[in-house]
């Protein structure tokens, strides 16, 4: 690879992640104003607990079917379609593939729906524990309170089961598009979901029994419109979306291996998203509050995690499947640590940040007469210990598409499956002490196990510079460490003291003036000793902003 094939490839890079983390900044801003929304709506209440565990339900289904196992399984199948040719036989097999995979899709989710509806009354018990103590002398009331709580899941179950079905879709036209190098519809798509769902919540509450309940129909309403809005951009990619037959769905060379790819992918996601299951159970079941808090605090984690992590996985993935097939092994090796060190450069000092700012953020936020002092302090505890998993969370989602592109998802879901099995383990033991930080600090820990067996197993894959990539890792690593230290010492004590000076301000000049002038001081520090030090990826991305 010559210098400037190399400074393209940086460059290229560089650009679509800018344009796609653009669309996703869009993305999750309004995501947190939905949050914000809910937190104003229902705070830490029963209510917004049982919308968490809901919602928690159909989202993790959407994550195994649509988001992680078909767009790992798809794509790299889809651009190995579109690199035969354009020629009339294979643009026909192309298609005949896309009607199977629609149509399989379509069938699967489908089925899910319809049974996961049938046995919701089966599925929610698992999640609300029933007091255990007849001879208490509050047991009528704590009673009474669990079938309601039980009663409200059940139905906002219900409610958003067939989310999982347009989801699907929608993320099946994203595959599509994305393959053919498309990003910015399926990165708007979410703004739109977000939106939805905020504009329901304000104008159907007076009309239901309970604001969670307006939100899981802007839940349906806004998954719909995903998958309507994607439609008219594929069409435009001259790909025709139709189903065919069931017999010819299953017998598609293609489909056939997606199948084949999708399978270990479900079972290496189910491990890794049935965190979330084990977590949301094992809070619900800590206190009143906690499983809400811990969704508010993810929320933020997932914020900055969703704009770049996200963002840059979505991008990488189609060019490593590329350089994958070519054999260009040397441009996938220099392709993956560049996307490595980005995230590194991005969720370390965000990370140092979240640690000063982080009360004065949530407070920002989500504070209101529903959001007390009290929703505060189970956020911001849970938040520390989220929030220091970042940098892990966003490795694994760069580094594991690194072996989807190779056809190869059987070592992620075997990370995923070990990292599971720590993750309800420390779970288990630390919530007892810890209550909600306990399963906040266990999802990080495991995490950070994840990201090491990513990084043993990738010496059994001899198409990848095992050692070159870990060495610019870890130095990388500890360099941005050190420099965000350095920045994060005097913004600290800065933060602190117009923290002091804005205090009498009420809600946006008492928390968010501390917020925004000490990230800025933050940033300052931080750029300046990036050029300094002379940073390549400040240097690739001045030029391009230049131009």
């Amino acid at each position: 690879m010559t210098d400037n094939t190399e400074k393209q490839s940086k460059k290229s890079l560089v650009k679509s992640g800018l344009l796609l983390s653009l669309m996703t900044f869009a993305s999750r801003i309004m995501g947190l104003i939905r949050e914000m929304t809910k937190a104003s709506f229902l705070g830490t209440s029963m209510h917004a607990d049982a919308f968490t565990t809901a919602f928690m339900i159909p989202n993790l289904l959407r994550r195994l079917f649509a988001e992680n196992a078909v767009s790992v399984a798809f794509i790299p199948t889809f651009k190995k379609y579109l690199a035969k040719g354009d020629d009339e036989e294979n643009r026909s097999e192309t298609q005949e593939f896309l009607k199977a995979t629609f149509t399989l899709v379509s069938f699967l989710t489908a089925c899910v729906v319809v049974v996961g509806i049938i046995i919701t009354p089966l599925i929610v018990p698992l999640f609300c524990k029933k007091p255990a103590d007849p001879n208490a002398a509050d047991y009528a009331m704590q009673l009474k309170a669990w079938l309601l709580k039980k009663d409200e899941i059940s139905i906002l179950t219900r409610i958003m089961f067939p989310y999982l079905f347009v989801i699907s879709i929608a993320a099946f036209f994203q595959g599509i598009l994305n393959g053919c190098k498309i990003f910015a519809p399926s990165g708007f798509t979410p703004v739109l979901f977000n939106g939805i769902v905020i504009l329901a919540t304000y104008l159907l509450s007076p009309f239901t029994s309970n604001p969670a309940r307006a939100m899981s129909i802007g839940v349906i309403a806004g998954g719909c419109i995903q998958a309507l809005f994607q439609w008219p951009f594929v069409h435009q990619t001259g790909w025709k979306i139709c189903f065919t037959s069931l017999k010819k769905t299953f017998s598609n060379p293609g489909t056939k291996q997606v199948i084949a790819l999708i399978l270990p992918t479900i079972v290496g996601m189910a491990a890794y998203q049935l965190n979330d299951v084990v977590s949301t159970a094992l809070a619900n079941r800590t206190g009143e509050g906690i499983a809400s808090s811990l969704q508010y605090s993810i929320r933020l984690q997932e914020l900055i995690l969703g704009i770049f992590a996200v963002s840059i996985g979505t991008v990488i993935l189609p060019d490593l499947s590329g350089l994958a097939n070519s054999k260009k092994w040397d441009d996938f090796n220099k392709m993956l640590l560049q996307a490595i060190k980005i995230m590194t450069l991005i969720s370390i000092p965000v990370t140092a940040y979240s640690l000063i700012s982080g009360k004065e953020i949530i407070s920002l936020l989500y504070k209101s007469k529903s959001f007390d002092d009290e929703s505060v302090r189970l956020t911001l505890g849970a938040f520390r210990f989220h929030i220091a998993g970042l940098l892990f969370i966003a490795l694994n989602r760069i580094i594991s598409p690194a072996f989807y592109a190779q056809g190869n998802t059987k070592l992620p879901t075997l990370a995923g499956i070990i990292s599971f099995g720590a993750n309800i383990i420390l779970a288990l033991i630390l919530s007892i002490f810890m209550k909600g930080n306990g399963i906040a600090l266990a999802l990080s820990l495991a995490s950070l196990l994840n990201t090491v067996f990513l990084f043993i197993f990738m010496k059994k894959m001899n198409s990848i510079e095992v050692g070159k990539v870990l060495i610019g890792t870890l130095l990388y690593t500890l360099r941005i460490i050190i420099l965000s230290v350095i920045a994060a010492i005097p913004t600290y004590f800065i933060h602190n003291l117009l923290v002091k000076m804005f205090s009498d301000g009420g809600r946006l000049l008492g928390f968010g003036m501390p917020v925004v002038l000490s990230a800025i001081v933050f940033a300052i520090i931080g750029v300046l000793e990036l050029i300094i030090t002379r940073d390549e990826l400040v240097k690739v991305i001045l030029k391009k902003v230049k131009r």
